[in-house]
């Protein structure tokens, strides 16, 4: 099969024949149509993902049709149309029967601990807990560019800060996570302020229902700015970029007994930042959640949404590319620059 192979880190993936994968008995293996490319994959082609082994395949937004299953797999069949959430759960731990995959200790994780789906076909173990068929109708670009930003996003503002209508709701970093929470948000009637240094990327937030923007380039106080615009403090801030900076500015964004959600993750020196416990976390006696991924089972109460019409993940994409292009959309993303959501949607090309 065609595949995007990485030998060296940090340098052009090579776009080669790979051997095809071998389909667990339990699994499925599925012909990819479509493939996000995520920061997430920038991290493991820098190197700075300890799970990745060379030569590796990254790419963990995927969706496709299955083209074959093992035989015992029982809740799928060739010709279904689906995706799976990157994290992949065993299906038999207490976290798993728990509803909790995403903390498996056995779990198994899309493009990092595994090859990935920027490749012509990826197989998936234990399909019957792991795999999610897609809505009919929903174009696989949309459903690869959904991924794990919308996905993730969805974890953190519903399940983990378990956001109200009109509270505020503050997003640091608008790139495809950031703008994925501000969609989901706005679409759960709180309000939005979306924090970002790109003019451009904050008026994508805007238009996907931001209620106010602020360029953090601007000020030399972020927090204090969040909090006189949204009159006393936000009620949740999501760090959706992973760095000390926007960690810090979330932090200090929240009103009393706020919550703060750990989206972006944080890698190298920024993973031991630190922390004003008395300050804010004993004084302010703010909540801090952390987020990964989304578990199989919670992909119909999102789809519930996009179906009633109240969530239209297709204005997340911003562009389309073939995987000769990967290379380029990796190196664009050296810098923090950019908006939306890039996919491959032509493996072929």
């Amino acid at each position: 099969m065609r595949a995007a192979l990485m030998t060296r880190y940090a340098m052009p993936v090579e776009i080669t024949d790979v051997p095809d994968p071998a389909c667990p008995r339990d699994g499925a293996v599925v012909a990819v149509r479509a493939c996000g490319v995520c920061r997430s994959d920038h991290h493991a082609w820098k190197g700075a993902d300890p799970d990745v082994v060379l030569p590796h395949v990254m790419g963990h937004e995927f969706a496709g049709e299955v083209i074959e299953v093992g035989p015992e797999c029982r809740a799928f069949r060739a010709g279904d149309r689906v995706t799976a959430p990157f994290v992949l759960g065993c299906g038999t731990c207490p976290d798993c029967r728990g509803g909790e995959p995403t903390i498996c200790n056995h779990q198994e994780v899309i493009g990092f601990t595994g090859w990935g789906a920027f490749a012509e076909r990826l197989a998936i173990p234990r399909a019957d807990f792991n795999l999610v068929r897609l809505p009919d109708g929903m174009d696989f670009a949309v459903a690869a560019g959904m991924g794990c930003r919308v996905t993730t996003s969805f974890r953190a503002v519903v399940d983990r800060a378990r956001i109200q209508p009109g509270e505020w709701l503050a997003v640091h970093g608008c790139g495809g996570v950031g703008l994925s929470a501000i969609l989901i948000g706005a679409a759960l009637g709180a309000r939005i302020l979306a924090v970002d240094v790109t003019p451009e990327t904050l008026a994508i937030a805007r238009d996907l229902g931001a209620n106010a923007t602020l360029d953090a380039s601007a000020t030399d106080d972020v927090g204090g700015a969040v909090r006189e615009i949204t009159e006393g403090g936000a009620h949740v801030s999501l760090d959706a970029l992973g760095i000390t900076e926007t960690f810090h500015n979330s932090l200090k964004s929240l009103r009393k007994m706020g919550r703060h959600v750990q989206i972006g993750m944080p890698l190298g020196r920024h993973a031991t930042p630190d922390l004003p416990l008395l300050e804010l976390v004993y004084s302010r006696q703010i909540t801090l959640h952390g987020t990964r991924g989304i578990g199989a089972h919670r992909f119909a109460a999102l789809f519930d949404m996009i179906t009633a019409g109240r969530l239209d993940p297709a204005r997340l994409v911003t562009r389309r590319i073939g995987l000769s292009d990967l290379n380029s959309a990796l190196v664009a993303m050296d810098s923090y620059g950019g908006a939306g959501v890039t996919v491959v949607d032509d493996m072929a090309a």
